[in-house]
């Protein structure tokens, strides 16, 4: 139950003031984001079996494969195009990037999304066997040429896929198997070319990077082709394609076949990111720094005004985390953006916890909202730009409080995805416990220590 001195109209003014914050510039924040698409409307964005947004587009020369059934290629050169490199951004250079993947795939029919194995030969990480976009299996490293080709072979036995691989078609390796469970008897079976983007980290501010794209291409040819089990073949993307102006102009992604010889150009990715991140949850979270700062310097100048005593701590976290449970999961809510209940229960939890250090702060020092600040907003607000270098940044997410708000981090790092994985691109240092009892451990040590105090400076009884 509150208590009736915190239940002061300033106090309740406060609350109801970062209450407010929160939604309505995180209203404003999402509202201003464009999400048009020139010319005509956005595509739509690949969603796996388990809802999470993935990379799902690629060339694919492709037919039907039975439930029994097998394709079996000879890999003999990959070659790619990387655009406009830093630092001459007027070049163009031929290369590969290091998640390029060329090869073959049996899929659950052409909807971006759907399940799939794929055998591939990629840029920099040899042969890998990957399936339902999260699961990454290596074979022999090395590249490919005419003087070292590749086998690859998928084998499709009802809901299982093996991949195997061979140097000379005779002898073959395994590389890995999945079990696609509810495969139709009917799927798409083929070879296919995609490369993502090029990673390029731009230097700004103290010493922060923010990513930057680059398109890029893969082409891969192929031959000695057969399919066991499968029909006639059919060439188009799966996803958008051939909407830059290097692929209209110089080489469209597509298939050529002359000669029992296939080249497939293509470009995109397959993988369990989206090729373009989703800025609505830190888009609609903006608000909280702001409702941290007044919250902070409400629970410590509280802390000023009497003795530290436990209940009125808790009942400050208690406030706070009221305070965040109402603001964070409405924003979240009204911008679309609610889909981790973890993720507005932890912020609510990590705002009753930074109430509660503030407010021993306050009992400890005179400043002690500026130490707050300092704590808490300072790390969380630098941390969240590309300001500071990013070893610095995460090393402050790791040993401050702001350490507690890794609860808010949705996104994972896949190491078969090259992505800028830093604080600034919503990738916190800790996993979302370990974050929240940092905080915790803080906000502890510091209450402990306002209590002692408390405790030595209590008049004696007369």
């Amino acid at each position: 139950m509150f208590r009736a001195d915190l239940l002061r109209p300033g106090r309740i003014v406060a609350l109801a003031a970062a209450a407010v914050s929160v939604v309505a510039l995180g209203v404003l924040s999402t509202s201003a984001i464009d999400m048009s698409c020139d010319p005509g409307p956005c595509p739509p964005v690949p969603v796996s079996g388990d809802g999470d947004v993935v990379s799902d587009r690629f060339w694919f020369l492709h037919g039907d494969l039975g439930p029994q059934g097998a394709i079996t290629v000879r890999l003999t050169s990959m070659t790619g195009t990387i655009t406009y490199p830093p630092p001459d951004h007027d070049e163009i250079v031929p290369g590969l990037v290091p998640w390029a993947k060329t090869g073959i795939i049996v899929k659950d029919g052409l909807r971006p999304g759907s399940r799939y194995a794929a055998l591939m030969m990629t840029g920099e990480h040899g042969v890998r066997f990957q399936h339902d976009y999260r699961h990454d299996v290596a074979g022999r490293p090395g590249g490919v040429s005419a003087g070292n080709p590749r086998w690859l072979r998928l084998t499709r036995s009802g809901d299982t896929i093996t991949g195997a691989e061979s140097a000379d078609g005779v002898r073959w390796q395994e590389v890995g198997s999945a079990e696609l469970d509810g495969l139709p008897d009917t799927v798409q079976v083929g070879l296919f070319a995609a490369s993502p983007h090029g990673l390029t980290l731009q230097e700004v501010g103290l010493g922060g990077r923010i990513g930057q794209g680059r398109f890029t291409q893969a082409v891969g040819v192929f031959d000695n082709v057969t399919v066991a089990g499968g029909g006639s073949w059919t060439s188009e993307p799966v996803g958008e394609m051939n909407v830059t102006d290097w692929e209209k102009h110089h080489n469209p992604a597509g298939a050529v076949q002359a000669d029992g010889v296939v080249t497939i150009s293509g470009t995109g990715d397959i993988g369990p990111l989206g090729e373009d991140p989703d800025p609505g949850a830190d888009a609609a979270l903006t608000g909280l720094a702001v409702a941290l700062v007044i919250i902070l310097v409400t629970a410590a100048r509280h802390g000023r005004s009497a003795p530290f005593e436990p209940r009125r701590a808790a009942t400050v976290g208690a406030a706070a985390l009221v305070t965040g449970l109402l603001s964070v999961g409405t924003v979240l809510a009204v911008t679309g953006e609610l889909d981790s209940v973890r993720v507005v229960a932890g912020l609510a939890v990590a705002v009753g916890l930074c109430a509660v250090l503030a407010y021993g702060l306050g009992s400890l020092f005179r400043y002690g909202w500026a130490l707050a600040l300092l704590l808490v907003v300072v790390p969380y607000t630098v941390t969240a730009v590309p300001l500071l270098p990013d070893p610095l940044a995460r090393w402050l997410l790791r040993v401050t409080p702001a350490a507690g708000f890794a609860v808010k981090q949705t996104e994972v790092e896949y190491p078969q995805v090259l992505a800028h994985y830093a604080p600034s691109a919503g990738y916190f240092p800790l996993p979302w416990w370990a974050g929240l009892a940092v905080l915790a451990g803080w906000a502890g040590v510091i209450a402990f220590a306002a209590g002692g105090r408390a405790t030595t400076h209590r008049p004696a009884p007369v």
